[in-house]
């Protein structure tokens, strides 16, 4: 299996969690749910591993701080 981290769009997104658009957007605007991930001057999408974070257990999601982050 892969490493490399996949970047799902919105659709997709709306599909794994069963939310709806404005919800997704409300969520982030919070700060509970992953962020957009810019991936062209038009395009934005998500970090497939954030969603699975977010899908595993939504009331405790917060997004990773850079510490988090590994080395």
């Amino acid at each position: 299996m892969s490493n490399l981290e996949r970047i799902i769009r919105l659709k997709t997104v709306l599909d794994r969690t069963g939310l709806s658009r404005s919800t997704v957007y409300r969520k982030i605007a919070e700060g509970t749910f992953p962020p957009q991930l810019r991936i062209s001057s038009n395009g934005a999408g998500w970090s497939e591993s954030e969603i699975n974070r977010w899908v595993s257990n939504p009331p405790a999601y917060r997004p990773a701080s850079i510490n988090d982050l590994p080395a």
